[in-house]
């Protein structure tokens, strides 16, 4: 089983960037680069939900809320992916998570992580 170790998170104002990194463990370094990588992001009260995908292939799918906004990454050898964030506004508040994904519903593959905080202020 992974464990995912999201960082990079912070307090920034509106219009701000950030650069958000997902670390997973050794234990899938098999694998790693066969899977598809997203990220997620819970908002208080609200359900979690998918801001971007990535397959092993490089493609690259955004939700419309962030698309042009933010770019997802990977980097195979280190075992990371990154979600370049920019022009952020205060409704990307929310808690960010990574994980793999499975089939057309991007099941999470793996034991979500801690997550890290991004809060946008007006």
């Amino acid at each position: 089983q992974a464990q995912l170790a999201e960082s990079g998170g912070g307090l920034v104002q509106a219009g701000g960037s950030l650069r958000l990194s997902c670390k997973a463990s050794r234990t899938i370094l098999s694998v790693f680069s066969g899977n598809n990588w997203s990220w997620h992001r819970q908002a208080p009260g609200k359900q979690r939900e998918l801001v971007a995908t990535i397959t092993s292939g490089g493609s690259t799918e955004y939700a419309d809320s962030v698309k042009g906004r933010f770019t997802i990454s990977r980097d195979n050898a280190k075992r990371l992916v990154y979600l370049q964030m920019n022009s952020l506004k205060p409704e990307d508040t929310a808690v960010y998570h990574c994980n793999a994904v499975m089939g057309s519903d991007f099941r999470p593959r793996y034991n979500w992580g801690q997550g890290t905080q991004v809060t946008v202020s007006p």
